[in-house]
């Protein structure tokens, strides 16, 4: 099994942050904030761009408790200074591999492989219901929002 990207980074979750943030406005995102877990960490950037002249809200987590559960998994003998560890490396490793996504994303704007939209269309934010295009989706059942003429037939594989 390959090794799992950044897992032993050493970049601070708020360089990670920052780094979003810079190439965010870099093109042309407006209004960037962090949401903040109970516990003061970041959870998510938020931000703003204007695309066809809309302005569009989305929503970029770090979706650090699922990178910390992988992690436990991964250990063979689990002790409780170990799970602090973990719990630390995950929130570092999971706005690491988004800090990489978001630059490879914009390396791929700038070289017009693709556009804002096509990249963040996952993560647009509808604030009234407080969830991304991708949630509604996994909520209604994404087979329903599916284009008739992508002709999808059921997996039996459990795919």
């Amino acid at each position: 099994m390959m090794a799992l990207k950044n897992y032993t980074s050493q970049v601070s979750a708020s360089r990670s942050i920052s780094l979003i943030e810079d190439k965010l406005a870099h093109h042309g995102a407006r209004q960037i904030l962090k949401e903040y877990t109970a516990d003061g960490r970041v959870a998510c950037i938020a931000f703003i761009m204007h695309i066809n002249g809309i302005e569009l809200p989305f929503h970029l987590p770090a979706r650090i408790e699922a990178c910390e559960k992988v992690l436990k998994a991964k250990v063979r003998r689990p002790n409780k200074a170990t799970y602090k560890r973990i719990h630390d490396q995950a929130e570092r490793t999971a706005w690491k591999i988004l800090a990489d996504w978001v630059d490879a994303q914009m390396a791929m704007i700038e070289l017009a492989q693709v556009d804002v939209l096509e990249v963040f269309l996952p993560y647009l934010f509808d604030r009234a219901k407080r969830q991304t295009f991708y949630q509604a989706l996994q909520t209604q059942g994404f087979q329903k929002a599916l284009p008739a003429f992508c002709s999808v037939t059921e997996s039996k594989g459990g795919d």
